[in-house]
């Protein structure tokens, strides 16, 4: 079949803020046919953005194509001006980008936004444009098209938002659509439905797709053939089966290895510290670094509004040294669970006890010496480390506030943390812009450390991560566990982690816990119908079986 897009010795470099250039992509080749999807992945830094943005002629400032061709139907657009290359774009290419809060304008109404494509290349008058707003939206599945065509995109769901940009992607029929990390943002089930509308319209309309995306389970699923990018440059590529199930570079095999769900072992639970396994010893004490009893908080909508239950007689228990998760879609209440176990909310009703004791009405001192004893760790680690601060001492700062220790001291004992971490001891003095997102998120773990916490809270922690970074970081946090008998509470929407980093888990769903239990007996035999549709919903769950 005649490729429709054909990417040929294609070199990207950048200009540098000292001015010379560097070279970030290498002699990158493959092609895309009519109908057909292709995943292109990698790592970040990998080069697959800048492979995918160059096709479209948006590389950002600086960028520049130095050689090779990018054909589409047999016409290079490699040198194309932008002028040139906007008569091609939304026509013939559409583009679907992985955030939809930053692609949306948030002062201007869904329908005007979606209307702009239409306007651009004069395809019909007011009344058509609208009349095709609406058809749109209804297309890919938006209850009530004429409200949300009223709506801004504050007013909308994630998924909501990313259906938009879909409809925006295919509102002139291209023959190709740009889908960069669209669902990494999502839960399972709103994934799959994307995913499946995605994959319905390109049989509708024979649209091919170029699929960019770290998400091996996706690629495997979604994707006929798969190219292989790292540093810059493709180092395998052909039938999607046959690079997973046969990988003839050793990088690939580690992406295949490190990635939730398509490595060979399912559940890599970590083992418990010894005395837990000794019933005498564990007997003697309380066995439970937290246990939540009956949580509830609603909040008021306003008037005429029914008040929203957001946790709903939540329960549950965290065994020391152990990981319990927490698991649901966006919406189900388990980031207010984890804000009430931190005691950022208080709640209405029901108690948090942290090693038998009750904390959940703490004030004053004790409010904050329960400071000392649980600590956070988000999901963003760039927006929680202050920019203006050294390494050393963003991991200090806790010892400081609680007084522990001396200068001297407390940066000693920001070095042993960063050592601790697996990091070099270099980026002591370096600030967090300097380093990558896998090494940020090691630094937001060593200052969770900095005050030897009973339990550590992790609110979807590795969700922003690649599959080899996000590996090396479950692997530490493992480590972590087995060395100092650490508790973890585990907030995520991704149960291939779930299942492969904790002991039990919760299954919430609309403020409530619908399931619980050993993590291995609910993923392999769940019981509600609700945890059955989650885990059909992940990519490769045949791997579970």
């Amino acid at each position: 079949m005649t490729a429709l897009l054909e990417v040929s010795g294609l070199d990207i470099a950048y200009r540098t803020s000292r001015g010379d250039e560097r070279r970030v992509v290498h002699d990158v080749a493959f092609d895309v046919a009519p109908g057909e999807v292709v995943a292109l992945v990698g790592e970040s830094g990998s080069g697959k953005t800048t492979t995918a943005s160059a096709v479209l002629g948006l590389l950002p400032e600086g960028g520049r194509v130095e050689r090779g061709a990018i054909r589409l139907g047999g016409v290079d657009l490699a040198g194309w001006n932008d002028r040139r290359l906007q008569e091609v774009r939304g026509a013939r290419i559409g583009y679907i980008p992985q955030d939809p809060v930053s692609s949306l304008n948030p002062v201007r109404p869904i329908g005007v936004q979606l209307g702009e494509a239409f306007r651009i290349h004069r395809r019909g008058d007011r009344r058509d444009i609208r009349r095709r707003v609406l058809e749109l939206l209804d297309r890919v599945g938006l209850d009530d098209p004429a409200l949300r065509a009223k709506q801004y995109p504050h007013e909308l769901s994630g998924g909501m938002r990313q259906r938009v940009l879909i409809a925006n992607a295919v509102a002139l029929e291209p023959e190709l659509v740009i889908a960069d990390e669209p669902t990494s943002a999502l839960d399972v089930t709103v994934q799959r439905r994307i995913l499946d509308l995605i994959d319905d319209l390109r049989r509708e309309h024979g649209t091919a797709v170029l699929l960019v995306t770290h998400d091996l389970g996706v690629a495997a699923e979604r994707a006929e053939r798969t190219v292989v990018m790292q540093h810059g440059r493709v180092v395998e590529h052909g039938a999607t089966t046959a690079v997973l199930d046969a990988p003839r570079e050793a990088y690939t095999r580690r992406l295949i290895q490190d990635a939730p769900g398509l490595g060979e072992h399912e559940f890599r639970r970590p083992t418990p510290p010894i005395y837990l396994r000794d019933a005498g010893v564990a007997a003697a004490e309380n066995p439970f670094a937290l246990e939540a009893v009956g949580l509830t908080k609603t909040y008021s909508l306003g008037r005429g509004r029914e008040p929203f239950r957001a946790a709903d007689d939540v329960s549950f228990r965290v065994l020391r040294g152990t990981t319990h998760a927490i698991v649901g879609e966006s919406g189900s209440g388990k980031t207010t669970t984890a804000r009430i176990v931190t005691r950022f909310i208080t709640p209405d009703a029901g108690a948090v006890r942290l090693g038998g004791e009750d904390v959940t009405k703490l004030t004053g001192a004790g409010r904050r010496e329960f400071r000392r004893r649980v600590q956070l760790v988000y999901q963003n680690p760039f927006a929680s480390l202050d920019p203006r601060q050294t390494v050393a001492d963003i991991i200090a700062e806790p010892l400081r506030n609680f007084g522990v220790g001396d200068r001297r001291s407390r940066r000693e004992a920001a070095v042993r943390l960063i050592d601790r971490v697996a990091l070099p001891a270099d980026v002591a003095d370096r600030r967090p812009r300097e380093l990558s997102g896998g090494q940020r998120q090691r630094i937001a773990i060593a200052r969770a450390l900095a005050l030897e916490p009973e339990l550590v809270v992790l609110d979807e922690a590795v969700s922003a991560l690649d599959v080899t970074v996000q590996a090396r970081i479950l692997e530490l946090l493992e480590q972590l566990q087995a060395e100092l008998g650490l508790s973890y509470l585990f907030i995520s929407h991704d149960l291939a982690v779930v299942a492969r980093i904790s002991h039990s888990v919760s299954v919430m769903r609309q403020g409530r816990i619908v399931e619980s239990g050993p993590t291995e007996q609910v993923f392999r035999n769940p019981g509600h119908e609700y945890t059955r549709d989650l885990l059909d919903a992940v990519p490769r769950r045949k791997a579970l079986a």
